[in-house]
């Protein structure tokens, strides 16, 4: 049973943001979620647009800036902007 968190596909080396949509360096994506952030009383609201993301390898696949600093974030909270 694979529980890879909701993300897609993981086998085919493509990252999908929330609605299966490939996502690539340099797109803009848009959380989907409140997210909170480990060890700060920081938020990050459900809206929030980010640019230029950066895609890594490993269980948070997207690296990218926000206002509030800089993050690693799954594709499951993310949708295509």
């Amino acid at each position: 049973m694979d529980d890879s968190g909701g993300a897609g596909d993981e086998g085919d080396g493509v990252v999908r943001d929330a609605n299966g949509n490939p996502l690539a360096d340099g797109d803009s994506v848009v959380l989907i979620k409140d997210l909170k952030v480990k060890g700060t009383t920081t938020t990050l609201k459900v809206g929030t647009k980010i640019k230029k993301i950066r895609l890594v390898g490993g269980d948070h696949e997207v690296d990218c800036k926000t206002d509030a600093g800089s993050f690693m974030l799954k594709a499951c909270y993310l949708r295509k902007a």
